[in-house]
């Protein structure tokens, strides 16, 4: 909450949300992870996540810093079914940062799960947690029927986080 607090005070610290998809999906491509020897997001997959963004069905949360693009995630949105895929931070918690503003993005649009794929210690120590299969099949089952919402996002939607 600090750090958020920090952020939403600071006026060269912006979240910006489909603004450079290509730039934050290139990003996660090529930032080193801990334990791993590369990555699957591979240029046939960056121009089918892409091809997904043309079509308003992949998103970027992006954190930018005195307009550099310092941390960030993308995500699938399939109606209101949200599907975190990658994110990376080149500055301390920008990645967490853009969690936050999808996750009070998602609250402020009715959206009660996103599906974050692993189960790392990093999402739990920010609240995520597992749920039983079925409960998250008829979860995704029902958001992915209703309408897709509009990404829109202004820095005052992190203040309900706070």
């Amino acid at each position: 909450k600090r750090k958020l607090k920090q952020f939403v005070r600071d006026p060269r610290c912006e979240i910006r949300v489909d603004f450079d998809f290509a730039s934050t999906i290139a990003a996660c491509a090529n930032s080193p992870r801990n334990g791993q020897a590369g990555t699957w997001i591979l240029p046939p997959m960056q121009a089918a996540y892409t091809a997904m963004h043309h079509a308003g069905m992949a998103h970027s949360v992006e954190v930018w810093e005195e307009n550099q693009l310092v941390g960030g995630l993308y995500c699938t949105a399939i109606g209101q079914a949200v599907f975190g895929e990658s994110m990376f931070a080149r500055q301390s918690d920008a990645s967490k940062i853009a969690l936050a503003a999808l996750v009070a993005f998602c609250q402020q649009s009715g959206i009660v799960q996103i599906d974050c794929q692993q189960n790392t210690r990093h999402l739990a120590s920010l609240g995520a947690a597992e749920v039983p299969r079925t409960d998250f099949c008829r979860a995704v089952a029902a958001a992915s029927a209703l309408p897709a919402l509009k990404w829109d996002f202004h820095k005052g939607v992190l203040r309900a986080l706070l």
